[in-house]
């Protein structure tokens, strides 16, 4: 896959309205649309800092069953995590949806 640029908007650390702590950094792909009409939204794993910007591949999509928008998952270039690694690292949002993973090959 193509490498792709992520704009980070929650940075490890970044505490949510709801009270969510992030692990990870957590941000967007500017101009492409996700599911709810806006940018698509990306977990980053990978990376142990906050960052403003993240460029590496997509490994994995994360199929929300009870919601209209898939997540991407990305990671530095040639870097694989399996379904429960990903899981796991995304659990701290993920554990309020109904979700899947789907590993890109």
């Amino acid at each position: 896959m193509n490498s792709i640029q992520v704009v980070i908007d929650r940075p490890i650390g970044y505490v949510d309205s709801y009270g969510n702590m992030y692990p990870i950094n957590y941000g967007y792909v500017e101009g492409v649309m996700g599911g709810d009409g806006e940018e698509q939204d990306v977990y980053i794993l990978g990376v142990v800092e906050p960052l403003k910007v993240f460029e590496g591949e997509v490994i994995a999509v994360i199929h929300r069953k009870d919601d209209v928008e898939e997540k991407w998952v990305a990671a530095p270039n040639g870097v694989r995590y399996s379904v429960n690694q990903i899981q796991e690292a995304v659990h701290f949002i993920e554990q309020y949806f109904d979700s899947s993973v789907r590993l890109i090959s």
